[in-house]
């Protein structure tokens, strides 16, 4: 592991132990070169995934750029960090056990769709507005309607 500070890669570990629902493990690490301490965090990755974009683009799948735009959508919203981890794990696992190598930007966006509804209604309308790209505040109607089960009037 290259160290943040100096760029060497004699570094070493201190100590390691499990987070998460044991998903992850969290290293303590020092750099032997500048004696820097660091942490890093290792996952299980079941499959390497290629997200397909509406324009037919494929590129890598990014687990940070996921965690990103969660967490604008729960912006000063009453959740914790670790929750919102926990439910971007289960996100990426299921995604990674669907057997495909590939996998379309509308599928990772009704997944997510689908936990924040059940983590926080005003982050669910928030990333539905992006995903959804709404323009006019009858998408809103409809995305609030949706949440409380009721059929949007159109």
């Amino acid at each position: 592991m290259r160290c943040p500070s100096c760029g060497s890669l004699d570094t070493q570990v201190k100590d390691s132990r499990p987070t998460e629902d044991s998903s992850v493990i969290r290293r303590r690490r020092v750099c032997l070169s500048c004696n820097f301490r660091f942490t890093t965090f290792e996952r299980v990755q079941l499959r390497e995934l290629i997200v397909i974009k509406r324009n037919g683009r494929r590129v890598p799948f990014d687990r940070d750029k996921l965690l990103r735009s969660v967490q604008i959508a729960l912006r000063k919203r009453p959740v914790e960090p670790e929750r919102v981890d926990r439910m971007v794990s289960k996100i990426v696992r299921e995604l990674e056990s669907q057997g495909e190598s590939e996998i379309s930007s509308e599928t990772i966006g009704e997944t997510v769709m689908a936990y924040l509804r059940d983590l926080d209604d005003v982050a669910y309308v928030r990333f539905a507005s992006v995903y959804r790209n709404f323009r006019e505040a009858k998408d809103f109607e409809a995305a609030l309607a949706e949440l409380s089960g009721e059929e949007a009037a159109e």
